[in-house]
């Protein structure tokens, strides 16, 4: 070896003596390298130390504790007057969106424009303002039950919905079989005592797997998907995700950062909040939805809906320790039933509907994984997979909900819908809290009244039976409707509104009724309007300018304005109309009117009032019909004659030159404001409510009807048409060969527009317009002005192509009433007149045009009130969200009151109407209600009759055939200075033909209900209600 090694080295050394000789360079050895070495132990080293940290803080979430709880003590919120400056609304979660925290967006700017200001309102923290900026859910301890929630004026619970109905209360009341279930299924450590301070949003194994199993599917690597979920992070999910969805990897992120925040806002320790998350998953659950119900949400809920199970039945069998035969069987079932929900949710749609085979054998597979894993011992085991769930059958036990029939919640309610644009399903789980204007004890009181009207002894007790009353037989068959309002300084609040029906319809509000003889009040008080504005324009003037002025004798009211005047120059306005009602007017019924195209005769209630010559407060007072009448003919030759666009004076004189120049111009311009009136009529309906509301201004007949049609309709075939024509005569009957008649006479281009008007008995213009509309649907006003330019023209030059004079003036005639009618709609739509249009006939004094319990009042609120309108009340306060990050308040701050009529006018109304209860038509009730020291309150009212029937007539005005539709009788009254309202008897129906009651009947009535009343009606008591809070706001 050591030669070998020696000779090697002379090799060696002989070959470097060779370099040595050519480059001389000194043979220094290579240092050895240790730096990466050292660097490697460096990182493997704090590695392990990494590895040591995070599996302590796995086990311990110390960490976590500390780091999550100091900063969720800065995600904080509190209240401050006014509107905040610092809130950020939720998203689209199923929970916020159904509690209705998502809308306060829609909702608080939808309540602004509706005179309601916001009082209160949470401002969130810097700190929270940037948590939720960024897209976190906000942390704060949500409701596990809420609805809505209304209360009366004085504080009383009117109304509570509580969603969900049934509930674990709390953890404790949860049977430990069906937590220990849980937790097995979905989170098997979430609730480990040796781990105070963990954080349930994240079960690291699991998360460990799914995150694997994620990064393998980028990879295309071989393996299941694994889910990282914990019952904390599938809470976050169903309540706060845009429609209870994880559709990324970020939301996924934001439910575990959320659900951490949310889970050390208590501070470090998280066994509380950990036991919170099963108490909530089980509470809220979802397990998809069914029909006639809605979306089930909640094991109690599910059972109930699904099962037809009770809920704290299953849970005395889940709790129990029996170990009988039938205890273990029922123990069974209710533990598949509880089972299979809990697996039903990662597909309820599928696994409750058609995929019920496949759930019940997973249902199986974990009973036998609980058996396995000693959760469920044997003798439960058997008796588990023994069992089977039935179904609940909703044809025959279906889960509606019963319709709400108190009258005083359906109205509160109703307001509610309308004011936030909700249906109420959804109101009713809205986290809402709403005070009433309406007395709820005086509201329940009534409505028990009004039932028990319904008993003939009851009834003979209160004084309903007897003639123009009722009979033993026929008082079930009488429905009563009352409302009471109360003047308050900022509004007329609804303290009582009720009727006597099962139903949800509502009489005062929800119909149109022909209410006869009140409609009367609504004349008179036109009458007196026009009374105070001649005396506004001619007052002022001296006798002698008033002598030069020329009234035509087709107005008789000017012309007796004027001569008062000049008789009582200077006069004052009161004294004025005080002679006003000592106007007569002749009762009697022989004269034929020439009213809504055709001749009409009227009668009076009494016959011997026919010879009477009455003055209007006789007649008011006594309710003649006669005088009223003829005072509806004079107001409409009044609004006629006086109308700014005088046209009866234009077409008097056919010789006038400029005759048609004027009338270019003129039916350009009223065209015009005529096509505006129709237009808001329309507006906002669709074509069928379009359609419906002109037809249902007209008195239809097979020709109107059959000009309608082929005007609107042209190109329909004969079945539509016949279709159409007998859809509207319910009374009459018609051949197929008269129709065909019809149809091919009215026809497209056998008639202009002007006369298709006249024969359908409409204004031409209101006939165009529809049609347009029907064919245009989304059109303006301006596009419906423009395309009727030919139009306007030809509506009023046909007024002179008439052959005969007679003829044209009776064309004139139909033309100007249809036109002055509109004036004196809009005259009624001030006083609250609900509808929209009047029938043009004079028939409209004694009720034709229908009306409104609840309008009546409005009018009568605005007599008591000296002329001034002020807004109907009927929800004070809202308070949304109570005791969350966004809590609001508001109160109803309406605007001031508007003057509609002189108080001069509501003053001599309200001594009218006095004398109708002194010692007219409401004379019975007379005294009923009286201060506490026995002097009455005073009282003044109208009455009214309405029999409202089908009548076929034939020739020569003859009653062929007549059909009851229904019959009303009315009283619309005020007691006192603050204290107004109406009552309502009403039959519908072909039974109200054996009824002959007339409004003695709901005088009565009232009269019995005194003893309700009287307490709440004294002053300065405000109904027994509490005083409405000021308004206050912050400062601006």
């Amino acid at each position: 070896m050591g030669v070998q090694w020696n000779s090697g080295t002379s090799k060696t050394r002989a070959a470097s003596a060779t370099k040595d000789d050519s480059v001389p360079t000194p043979n220094v050895p290579k240092p050895r390298r240790y730096g990466w070495f050292v660097f490697g132990l460096i990182v493997l080293g704090a590695l392990v130390v990494l590895g040591f940290v995070i599996a302590q803080e796995v086990r311990s979430s110390r960490l976590q504790a500390r780091e999550f709880s100091r900063f969720a003590a800065s995600l904080s919120y509190s209240m401050h007057a006014g509107p905040s400056d610092a809130m950020f609304y939720p998203g689209e979660g199923p929970f916020d969106k159904r509690l209705g925290y998502s809308a306060l967006g829609d909702f608080l700017p939808r309540l602004q424009k509706r005179d309601y200001v916001i009082t209160e309102q949470n401002r969130f923290s810097p700190a929270l303002m940037s948590y939720s900026e960024k897209g976190f859910f906000v942390p704060y301890p949500e409701k596990i039950q809420t609805g809505l929630s209304i209360t009366d004026c004085a504080g009383s619970a009117l109304y509570q919905y509580n969603y969900p109905q049934q509930l674990y209360s709390s953890f404790a009341s949860i049977p430990p079989l069906v937590v220990h279930s849980l937790l097995f299924i979905e989170n098997r450590d979430l609730l480990d005592p040796q781990q105070p301070q963990a954080n349930p949003a994240v079960d690291w194994p699991r998360f460990a797997v799914a995150a694997y199993s994620q990064a393998a599917k980028l990879l295309h690597l071989p393996g299941q998907s694994a889910g990282g979920s914990t019952l904390a992070t599938q809470l976050e999910k169903y309540r706060h995700s845009p429609d209870g969805l994880t559709l990324s990897g970020g939301e996924k992120l934001r439910q575990m950062i959320s659900a951490s925040v949310r889970a050390y806002q208590g501070g470090p320790q998280t066994l509380p909040a950990r036991q919170k998350v099963v108490r909530d998953y089980l509470n809220s659950v979802p397990l998809s939805a069914v029909p006639g119900h809605g979306e089930v949400h909640g094991m109690a809920e599910g059972l109930r809906v699904w099962y037809g199970a009770d809920f704290n039945q299953v849970n005395e069998q889940l709790s129990s320790t029996a170990t009988d035969a039938k205890s273990l069987a029922s123990r069974g079932l209710a533990l598949r039933e509880v089972l299979s929900l809990m697996i039903a949710q990662r597909r309820p749609s599928h696994y409750l509907a058609k995929g019920r085979e496949e759930l019940a054998q997973l249902t199986d597979s974990h009973i036998r994984l609980l058996a396995q894993n000693n959760v469920i011992d044997p003798p439960l085991t058997a008796a588990a997979l023994a069992s089977r769930v039935t179904y609940r059958d909703w044809a025959q036990a279906p889960t509606l909900q019963p319709n709400e029939t108190n009258k005083g919640i359906s109205v509160a309610r109703s307001r509610l819908s309308v004011l936030l644009k909700r249906p109420l399903y959804d109101l009713d789980r809205l986290d809402l809290s709403a005070t009433s204007t309406l007395q709820g004890d005086l509201q329940s009181q009534v409505s028990d009244y009004l039932r028990q009207l319904a008993d003939p002894a009851f009834a003979g007790k209160i004084g309903l039976l007897g003639p123009y009353l009722l009979t033993p037989t026929s008082t079930a068959q009488v429905r009563y409707s009352f409302t009471l309002f109360e003047l308050t300084p900022d509004g007329a609040r609804a303290r009582v509104q009720t009727d006597s029906t099962d139903q949800p319809f509502d009489i005062n509000e929800g119909s149109k009724l022909e209410l006869g003889s009140t409609a009367k009040l609504r004349v008179l008080t036109t009458y007196l309007q026009i009374i105070a504005e001649l005396h506004d324009r001619y007052g002022g003037q001296s006798s002698a300018s008033l002598k030069k002025i020329t009234a035509t004798n087709q107005d008789p009211i000017t012309r007796w304005a004027l001569a008062y005047l000049i008789e009582n120059p200077k006069a004052q306005l009161a004294p004025m109309l005080d002679a006003a009602l000592n106007r007569q007017y002749s009762a009697n019924p022989g004269e034929g009117f020439f009213t809504g195209g055709g001749m009409h005769h009227f009668h009076n209630f009494r016959s011997q009032d026919n010879n009477r010559v009455a003055t209007l407060r006789d007649a008011i007072r006594e309710s003649i019909n006669l005088p009223f009448v003829r005072l509806m003919r004079d107001v409409v030759r009044y609004a006629s004659y006086q109308s700014p666009s005088n046209n009866a004076d234009l077409l008097s004189d056919d010789r006038n030159p400029l005759r048609q120049e004027y009338l270019s111009r003129f039916a350009d311009r009223e065209g015009t404001t005529f096509m505006l009136k129709f237009w808001k009529k329309y507006r906002g309906k669709d074509s069928k409510a379009r359609l419906d509301t002109f037809l249902d201004s007209m008195h239809p007949t097979a020709i109107r009807m059959s000009a309608v049609h082929r005007y609107l309709f042209p190109h329909a075939d004969q079945a539509t048409f016949n279709r159409f024509v007998r859809s509207h005569l319910t009374s009459d009957k018609i051949t197929d060969e008269r129709l065909t008649k019809l149809y091919q006479g009215y026809g497209p281009g056998a008639y202009n527009l002007p006369d298709q008007g006249y024969i359908a008995k409409v204004h031409p213009l209101d006939l165009w317009l529809l049609g347009y509309l029907l064919n245009n649907p989304q059109a303006t006003f301006q596009q419906a002005v423009s395309a009727s330019e030919h139009e306007r023209q030809e509506v009023y030059s046909w007024l002179f192509k008439s052959r005969h004079k007679s003829a044209r003036d009776s064309r004139i005639r139909t033309m100007l009433e249809i036109e002055a009618f509109l004036d004196i709609h809009q005259r009624w739509q001030k006083v609250g007149y609900p509808f929209d249009h009047l029938v043009p006939s004079l028939a409209t004094a004694l009720g034709s045009s229908g009306d409104r319990p609840a309008a009546l009042s409005e009018l009568m609120g605005i007599i008591l009130n000296d002329g001034v309108r002020l807004p109907v009340l009927r929800i004070d306060t809202l308070h949304f969200a109570a005791d969350t990050p966004y809590e609001t308040r508001l109160i109803n701050d309406p605007d001031a009151g508007v003057r509609v009529m002189p108080s001069e006018v509501a003053t001599a109304l309200r001594e009218a109407l006095s004398q109708v209860v002194d010692a007219g038509t409401a004379r019975r009730v007379s005294g009923s209600f009286k201060l506490d020291d026995g002097t009455p309150l005073a009282m003044g009212g109208k009455t009214g009759t309405g029999d409202n029937r089908i009548e076929s007539m034939g020739a020569g005005g003859r009653i062929l055939s007549s059909k009851s539709i229904n019959r009303t009788a009315t009283f619309v009254f005020y007691i006192g200075e603050h204290h107004f309202g109406t009552l309502t008897a009403f039959v519908p129906g072909r039974s109200a033909e054996a009824f002959k009651f007339t409004s003695a009947l709901p005088v009565q009535v009232l009269k019995g209900m005194a003893p309700i009343l009287t307490p709440y009606l004294q002053p300065g008591t405000n109904t027994l209600c509490q005083a409405p809070a000021p308004v206050k706001t912050a400062a601006k």
